[in-house]
């Protein structure tokens, strides 16, 4: 069949769908088994986080799970949503100012973070330079950082974790 592109401008991607005739699955990938939890701190954060969630799912993994909107600074709303991703297999916070919030969540879930400093901010935020070092600086374990507004780069590592994790379960699977 033929193919389109379509642009999705809440997260500056562009991509091919079938245009055909007949009823199909736009999805030429195979599924990832797994969850991944993208949350950001800000609503100025969403851009970057939904580059991470569109590509993501473009990519086959099988539930994506956005959490908006909750910083540190209303850290009541995050722990009221602490059922949304505390199961999830990987962890992608996006966050711009200070760039606490990976430390909060690395220290809540057992699961990688996936640190994402974003590039919103004013005063002494110097483009995202400042959460990228605080979230280099994080005293939680597990929290990894990819550069400043780098969406792409963290959902490909979040996706490159769910694939390893699905091929040690198919090996574990065939030695039984």
């Amino acid at each position: 069949g033929s193919h389109a592109v379509q642009y999705r401008s809440e997260c500056r991607i562009a991509h091919t769908v079938s245009v055909s005739q007949t009823p199909s699955n736009n999805s030429q990938t195979e599924s990832i088994s797994g969850s991944v939890a993208v949350l950001c701190a800000g609503t100025s954060d969403v851009a970057v986080a939904e580059e991470a969630a569109v590509l993501l799912e473009l990519s086959g993994v099988s539930q994506v799970t956005r959490v908006y909107d909750v910083g540190v600074a209303g850290i009541h709303r995050l722990l009221s949503n602490l059922d949304k991703f505390n199961r999830a297999d990987v962890v992608i916070v996006c966050a711009g100012m200070d760039g606490a919030l990976p430390s909060v969540v690395g220290g809540l879930v057992q699961a990688p973070v996936i640190a994402v400093p974003t590039s919103v901010g004013y005063g002494a935020s110097f483009q995202g330079v400042s959460a990228l070092l605080t979230m280099l600086n994080s005293c939680a374990p597990g929290v990894t950082v990819v550069n400043i507004d780098n969406g792409f780069g963290a959902a490909v590592s979040a996706y490159k974790m769910l694939r390893l994790k699905q091929q040690n379960k198919n090996i574990n699977n065939d030695k039984k």
